[in-house]
């Protein structure tokens, strides 16, 4: 006669292959019932990570009490809403490991970030079976490989952050289609490649800078929707007067350290912008503000423009014009603003301007920064400039003879 078991009459034989679901059928019956998929995605999740030295982040993940009671985890009902890995505290440790792909199976989960860490490895292509998605947070780790372009898929995302980290590769014109993002972070990788059209007309952050993006923009590349967008530190190249003349909801544009060719959009001045950066790139041509620019700081200097210096840019605290090609004398509107203390910062080294008017006693406000030097002028003041500026006071002649503007 086959010997029972205590529990409910069965063989042993049959207790003992269905121990592991009774726990875990226990474990739900005891608290919260969460759904036995997402219980053992968490498990997963668990054994690839580990907290960093200082991080105490998994202590409250103990398997035998209710899951949706550890750090980080929120539930609706029996399902896995929003994963928060690690302690959201600035300045505390982060986790170590890799993200496994069971976190796809975590099918209602709506939201899920990873604090500032040494995860490394690829993102999960299962993350993709997360329909839900609409916030993905998963920045300064070492995460590495390429942005998964089943990401494509999770038409209900929002927020993309990937920032610094470790990603190759191009970024997915199918990530650049999603229909409902708003923010978009993927600066401080290595990503290369072309930027994808970007769809959203809910779009209003992009931050690509610091990858080695390259080819042209297009005057479709992003939605009128943009308002803080910053491609720095990339190799794109070709003209952008097009582009920036629809996109006027702008608070912030930071075009520095690319390629970047043709004019500058006078009406761009216009644009509700607190910081206007446009240096170290091949722009050319005058710059023609249609107004009175109310730009706090604007950053133009290393590009090849020229023509004369437009008054419109005297109401800026922080102008940086050196190493251009204006020519002509510095406007009276210049000076006025410069000995009220209005503008801070005045860098027009490097160029070949011919004149300022500006009395050779008059003293500086000290909150006030005036570089002439390098010009084909004998500087009327003498104010100190910064060390990278070089230490010739005017141009040589030749070269003013020689450029006609």
């Amino acid at each position: 006669m086959m010997m029972k078991s205590v529990m409910k009459g069965k063989p042993l034989w049959l207790t003992g292959i269905s121990y592991s679901l009774l726990l875990l059928q226990s474990c739900m019956l005891a608290f919260a019932i969460l759904d036995p998929v997402d219980f053992l995605a968490l498990q997963s999740i668990r054994k690839s990570l580990d907290d960093m030295p200082g991080s105490n982040y998994f202590a409250s993940w103990d398997f035998t009490s209710d899951p949706c009671n550890f750090a980080g985890v929120y539930c609706d009902g029996d399902k896995v809403l929003a994963l928060n890995l690690g302690d959201p505290r600035a300045g505390s440790p982060g986790l170590t490991g890799r993200l496994d792909p069971a976190v796809g199976k975590l099918s209602a989960l709506a939201e899920f970030t990873v604090v500032p860490g040494r995860i490394i490895g690829a993102l999960p292509q299962t993350l993709s079976q997360c329909k839900n998605l609409h916030f993905l947070a998963l920045s300064r780790n070492f995460i590495s490989g390429e942005i998964p372009a089943t990401l494509g898929q999770l038409r209900g995302l929002q927020t993309l952050d990937l920032s610094y980290n470790q990603l190759t590769g191009s970024i997915p014109w199918p990530v650049g289609a999603l229909p409902a993002l708003s923010n978009v972070i993927l600066g401080h990788n290595r990503l290369s490649g072309s930027v994808p059209p970007f769809v959203s007309q809910t779009l209003t952050r992009l931050d690509l800078k610091h990858n080695d993006l390259s080819g042209s923009l297009s005057p479709t590349s992003f939605p009128p929707s943009i308002q803080y967008l910053s491609l720095s530190w990339n190799r794109l190249s070709g003209p952008v007067d097009r582009l920036l003349t629809g996109l006027n909801r702008l608070n912030y544009l930071d075009l520095s350290l690319n390629q970047f060719t043709g004019s500058i959009p006078g009406n761009l001045f216009s644009f509700p912008i607190t910081n206007l950066q446009l240096q170290r790139n091949l722009f050319s041509g005058p710059v023609q503000p249609v107004d009175q620019v109310t730009i706090s700081t604007v950053d133009m200097s290393f590009n090849r423009l020229s023509g004369q210096i437009s008054p419109m840019l005297a109401s800026v605290q922080n102008l940086y014009l050196n190493n251009n090609r204006f020519t002509g004398q510095v406007p009276g509107s210049f000076v006025d603003r410069l000995m009220d203390a209005s503008i801070q910062t005045l860098y027009l080294q490097h160029n070949f301007l011919t004149g300022m008017e500006i009395n050779p006693t008059a003293a500086i406000p000290l909150s006030s920064s005036l570089c002439l030097q390098y010009n084909c002028m004998v500087p009327p003041v003498q104010t100190p400039c910064p060390l990278k500026a070089g230490k010739q006071k005017t141009r040589p002649t030749t070269q003013c003879v020689e450029w006609k503007g």
